[in-house]
């Protein structure tokens, strides 16, 4: 799942424990990192998930060839699978997981609420037979998980197309397309209880993941422990998740998640049955290797510790880096090769989990998540802190990335109060995100660094040329050199100075004072500069006072009418097209779905029009950008 980012995790550990690994892949992945961190590697067939990572046959054969007595199924694809887990244990090989029942048991969303209910967890009130509701209610897929299959209706038409859309994804998601409706809690908060349970009738609770910051259902940034929760509610939600592992006989590391409502009610959500994305967080701050525990429950060890000797030490916050691009619905999947990639491990109490490299591809076939980067301090300031530092030292190109939607939200003076729900980002942003908001002061500092780059750039020619006044001190060999500017900007005083490296994807500058770190995305001949500051990316132009004067006679690029035509906003494949030439629209009429990596998108009418030429068809890949429709 998502570029073998967790299977990296797995093999990490079991190279610990002295485990040899064997990795399967697609055809599309046989240079992922994690082919070449496993022992040994199989191919399982095409790019296409149901030919590969869901071809159980493949899977069972690839077992076979390599004598493997156990299988880690991370999560995604066929890791709450009980059809796969029964096929493995028919063939004595290990499932590093539940057993069948308990996977069958809470892999239904409909079949879990009413043991959860029987094993007195509290529930939300809904669908268990035919309950009357109010509006808004939650559509699930009964089989889903991550957020695939999930809508919110307010009406009876977003019911309708909700059931539509969601019960399509579940079918492409997880071969089962039925539904659940419940009451939709308002302005919850999603926390999670991480368990962990062995073959003995031992079972832990390892704290709560706080996981409300979310878009489309699927969270963004999660952190341990919750800033809302207090001992008591704690001790009551991990007792509750307990109950509930003992009472379907649950053994492996699990997720038990609850919505909690603004008087600290909680409400079981569903239990995942494996391991969770978000795992890292809850290890930084109990010192536990889930992984290692999976490993050791499986093999029929018991757990070694009480639950007295689980420690809430320091504070973790996770954020999920996507190739998506933020500015469109908080992030719409972005495809393409990373040219240049560079993790900030290099900084203290950061932990970077991923599966790509630098020259790594990043397709429309699967989740489009990048990496989880995790941070860690004793105090929640000191891990926000590292997390901002982390975010500015990540160097991510030829794809477009959510760090400035990464940025924004953790220096968001609400979430660094605490005062968060699942609706935070439509709250904060409700005309969609727009990136940084420059302050008058951080304008003076945006232009007073471009400047100084244009600057130092000019005199790094000047010196290679030979022509370079005394008054510079560099050193070739490092192509850097020290140099301090005084810039006026706006009838301000900005001091920059720094090591210009120019041919560094960072910029490490002191600005005014304070440090800052910069990236340069691209400088060109124009004057044009791409500066990425503060998380976003700025377009500068930095021009001669002759050149600027000369721009004013330059003919102005008229922009395209968009309201006239539809193109896809993502790379994807077209799975239905609602209308044909000569048909009238409305507006907010469905033209067109969109499929890209399991998620699909119905693409609207801006206006009433007649339609004047369709430019696809379904079954169809397109590509970002590509006209799909014309109207008169």
């Amino acid at each position: 799942a998502n570029r073998g980012e967790i299977a990296c995790r797995v093999m990490k550990t079991c190279r610990k424990m002295g485990i040899k690994t064997v990795a399967v892949h697609s055809d599309v992945d046989a240079n992922a990192v994690h082919v070449k961190m496993a022992d040994e590697a199989v191919c399982v067939g095409p790019a296409p998930t149901n030919r590969s990572y869901l071809n159980m046959d493949a899977i069972m054969d690839a077992i076979r060839i390599t004598g493997a007595q156990a299988v880690h199924p991370g999560y995604g694809f066929l890791s709450e699978n009980k059809e796969f887990a029964k096929r493995l244990a028919a063939e004595d090989v290990v499932f590093v997981g539940p057993d069948t029942h308990a996977i069958h048991a809470m892999g239904d969303k409909i079949e879990s609420k009413l043991l959860a209910k029987a094993a007195k967890v509290n529930v939300i009130p809904g669908f268990d037979g035919v309950v009357e509701v109010s509006y808004p209610v939650m559509i699930k897929a009964s089989a889903g998980g991550g957020g695939k299959g999930m809508r919110i209706a307010w009406n009876d038409d977003e019911t309708r197309e909700g059931f539509r859309l969601s019960s399509q994804e579940a079918a492409s998601s997880f071969g089962d397309d039925r539904l659940l409706i419940e009451k939709f809690v308002d302005n919850p908060r999603h926390i999670e209880i991480q368990v962990l349970a062995d073959k003995h009738g031992n079972a832990l609770w390892l704290n709560e993941r706080e996981c409300s910051i979310q878009r489309r259902n699927q969270k963004v940034v999660e952190e341990a422990p919750s800033t809302f929760l207090d001992p008591d509610t704690r001790r009551a939600m991990g007792e509750q998740a307990v109950q509930l592992a003992k009472a379907v006989k649950y053994s492996s590391a699990g997720t038990v998640e609850f919505l909690v409502d603004s008087k600290k009610n909680f409400y079981f959500l569903e239990m995942n049955t494996r391991l969770q994305v978000e795992h890292p967080i809850t290890e930084c701050i109990t010192g536990l290797d889930l992984v290692q525990q999976m490993i050791r429950i499986a093999k029929g060890f018991p757990l070694v510790h009480r639950q007295e000797d689980i420690p809430i030490n320091g504070w973790a916050i996770e954020s999920r880096v996507y190739a998506e691009d933020p500015y469109k619905s908080f992030g719409l999947p972005s495809i393409g090769r990373l040219s240049q990639y560079q993790e900030p491990i290099s900084l203290p109490n950061v932990r970077v989990d991923s599966g790509i490299q630098e020259g790594s591809d990043i397709s429309i076939y699967y989740d489009p998540m990048i990496s989880k980067l995790v941070t860690y301090g004793a105090t929640r300031a000191e891990a926000l802190q590292k997390m901002e530092d982390a975010l500015d030292h990540y160097v991510i190109r030829g794809v477009t990335h959510n760090i400035p939607l990464l940025r924004e939200i953790i220096t968001n003076p609400r979430f660094i109060s605490g005062d968060i729900t699942t609706n935070f980002l439509p709250e904060e942003y409700p005309e969609g995100f727009t990136g940084h908001r420059l302050t008058p002061e951080g304008r003076r500092e945006l232009l007073a660094t471009a400047a100084a780059l244009y600057i130092s750039a000019q005199l790094r020619s000047q010196r290679f040329m030979g022509n370079l006044s005394n008054s510079v001190v560099f050193d070739i060999v490092m192509n850097t050199f020290f140099l301090l500017f005084q810039v006026e900007v706006d009838g301000g005083s900005v001091e920059v100075s720094g090591e210009w490296n120019l041919a560094s994807a960072l910029l490490p500058l002191s600005i005014n004072g304070n440090p800052r770190v910069l990236q340069c995305l691209s400088r060109d001949a124009t004057g044009q500069i791409t500066l990425q500051y503060l998380g976003t990316q700025f377009k500068l132009r930095v021009l001669s006072r002759l050149a600027a004067k000369l721009t004013g006679h330059m003919p102005e690029k008229v922009p395209e009418d968009t309201s006239s035509i539809l193109r896809s906003p993502m790379p994807g494949s077209v799975v239905a097209v609602s209308v044909k030439p000569g048909d009238m629209v409305a507006e907010g009429q469905e033209i067109c779905v969109i499929e890209a990596m399991k998620m699909q998108n119905s693409l609207i009418a801006a206006r009433a029009a007649k339609v004047k030429s369709v430019h696809c068809k379904a079954g169809e890949t397109v590509g970002e950008g590509d006209l799909l429709v014309e109207l008169e």
